[in-house]
C-alpha cells in the first residue's frame, strides 16, 4: 500500500550517514521509522536508526547482503535483522501486523501496508516514517503531538496497553522527555485502569524502563504522575509514595542528573533491596549499599556540617572509610530529603560548603601493606592482620596524617608490646 506522504522536509543528516543511506538504497520503498524520525523532527540528536521495509525478513536479509552489508539475524522470527556498514548498525524490520498479543509477546504477520504497521506502534510521535528523499508519512497526527509536547497513544489507549503492559511505564518516560503541560487525559485514565497488569511484567523490563525514565532531564513530574495513577507503588511498593518530593528537591538544589542517585531518592530506605528485587546489576546494588553506609556515617555529623565543620581530621577519616563519590551522593540525598520533608538539618549553603571541602581533600590511603609487615618480621596469618588493623586504627585516630615511617614505627611498637601474644580484640 503506497499512501502519499503528508509533507516533504529537508532530509535530516542521519539519512546521509553511510549505513542508513546504504540500507535505504538497497531496499526500494524502505523508510526510516520511530525514534530517529521523531528526534530529527524535534531537533534532538539522533542515536539509533531503525528502518522498516515492505518485504519479508528473508528477502530483506538477501537484498542487504547483495548490497555488500553485513547482516545479523538478530530477531528474524519477529521480522528484524541488523545491517552493519563500517561498524555502524541499522536495525531493519519487515512491516508487520499483530495477529495475537498477550501483554508481553506478540504473534505477527508480514504486510506491505505502512498504515497497518504504524497502527501497532505505541505513541503517535513514534508512528512517523521518512523516506531518503525527506518524504514524511504521519498517519495519526504524531508531528503535531510532538510539536505540542503531547504524548498520545496510537488509537485506543486501553488497547495499546493490553497489547504490551510495558507501555504504561514507557508513557511516563516519554512524557518526561517530550511532554509539556497537562498529560493526555485518555492515556492517564487507561493507565490507571491497567495498573494491575504491571504484575505480569518481568522485573528486568521494569528496571530497564525505570532507569531510562530517571535519566530524563527532569523526571519528577512524571514520577508524581506515576504516584497519582498508582503505578509507582505497584512496581516499588508503598514505601515509594511521596517519592517525587525528594526527586524535585534534588533538582532544586542542583544535584547531578544521575539515575541511580534519583532511584535512591525514590526509596530513601531500602533502595538496595528494591534494586535486588528488580535484578539490577551487582555494581548497581553495591553502589546503593555503599551510599547507604556513607549516609549513615553522615547522620551524626549534621550538626557540625551546619556550623561549617567538621574539622579536616574528621573529613579525612570519612574519606578513608568511604569512596568520595558515595559521600557526595549521600550529602546530596540527605540535603534533598531534609528539604523535601522539612526536617531539621544543615542549610543549603552549609551542604554546599561541605561538598566543596570533600572534593578539595585528597582521599588518604593507609601507607602500610602486608609486605611492610613481612619486611619487619611479622609472619603471614591472623597476627599480621591484627597488627595492621591496630596500626590502621591508630592512623585513623590521628586524622590519617601519619606517613609510612610513622606507621612502621607504630607497628614496631605494637610488635614489641605484645611479646608474641595476640593483640586484645576490640
Amino acid at each position: 500500500m503506497n499512501d502519499p506522504p503528508i509533507a516533504r522536509i529537508d532530509p535530516p543528516g542521519f539519512l546521509a550517514d553511510p549505513a542508513p543511506a546504504a540500507v535505504l538504497a538497497a531496499l526500494p520503498g524502505a523508510r526510516a521509522v520511530g525514534g530517529a524520525v521523531r528526534d530529527a523532527l524535534a531537533g534532538r540528536p539522533v542515536a539509533d536508526v531503525d528502518v522498516a521495509a515492505p518485504f519479508p525478513p528473508e528477502e530483506i536479509a538477501a537484498r542487504l547482503a547483495a548490497a555488500g552489508l553485513r547482516v545479523h539475524e538478530t530477531g528474524l522470527a519477529h521480522g528484524t535483522v541488523t545491517a552493519v556498514l563500517r561498524g555502524e548498525p541499522v536495525e531493519v524490520t519487515s512491516l508487520r501486523r499483530d495477529v495475537l498479543t498477550d501483554g508481553r509477546h506478540a504473534v505477527v504477520e508480514w504486510t506491505t501496508d505502512w498504515r497497518e504497521d504504524a497502527a501497532r506502534r505505541d505513541f503517535t510521535m513514534n508512528a512517523l516514517s521518512l523516506s531518503a528523499r525527506g518524504e514524511l508519512w504521519d498517519y495519526f497526527g504524531g508531528r503535531a503531538d510532538l510539536e505540542a509536547g503531547r504524548v498520545r497513544f496510537v488509537g485506543d489507549p486501553a488497547t495499546r496497553l493490553a497489547e504490551d503492559h510495558l507501555r504504561a511505564l514507557r508513557y511516563f518516560r516519554f512524557h518526561a522527555r517530550y511532554g509539556r503541560g497537562e498529560p493526555d487525559p485518555a492515556a492517564v485514565a487507561a493507565i490507571r485502569e491497567a495498573v494491575g497488569s504491571l504484575s505480569r511484567l518481568s522485573v528486568e523490563r521494569i528496571w530497564m524502563e525505570l532507569k531510562r525514565l530517571l535519566a530524563a532531564p527532569e523526571p519528577a513530574e512524571a514520577v508524581a504522575l506515576m504516584e497519582e495513577t498508582g503505578v509507582l507503588p505497584a512496581i516499588l511498593g508503598p514505601a515509594s509514595l511521596g517519592a517525587s518530593r525528594p526527586l524535585r528537591a534534588l533538582a532544586v538544589i542542583g544535584a547531578p542528573p544521575d539515575p541511580m542517585l534519583r532511584f535512591d531518592a525514590l526509596l530513601t530506605h531500602g533502595s538496595a533491596e528494591a534494586a535486588r528485587r528488580l535484578k539490577a546489576s551487582n555494581d548497581e546494588v553495591q553502589r546503593l549499599v555503599a551510599r547507604y553506609r556513607a549516609g549513615h556515617d553522615l547522620l551524626p555529623l549534621q550538626p557540625a556540617i551546619a556550623e561549617g565543620g567538621p574539622d579536616d581530621d574528621t573529613l579525612r577519616r570519612l574519606l578513608a572509610e568511604q569512596l568520595p563519590e558515595r559521600l557526595l551522593d549521600a550529602a546530596w540525598l540527605r540535603q534533598a530529603v531534609n528539604r523535601a520533608w522539612g526536617w531539621q538539618g544543615p542549610g543549603d549553603a552549609a551542604w554546599a560548603h561541605f561538598r566543596e571541602r570533600l572534593a578539595a581533600l585528597p582521599r588518604p590511603v593507609f601507607p602500610l601493606q602486608g609486605r611492610d609487615a613481612l619486611e619487619m618480621g611479622v609472619k603471614p596469618g591472623p597476627e599480621m592482620g591484627r597488627l595492621l588493623a591496630e596500626t590502621r586504627r591508630w592512623w585513623l585516630d590521628g586524622g590519617c596524617t601519619a606517613d609510612v615511617v610513622a606507621c612502621r614505627t607504630r607497628l614496631a611498637m605494637l610488635m614489641s608490646d605484645i611479646h608474641g601474644n595476640a593483640l586484645p580484640k576490640r
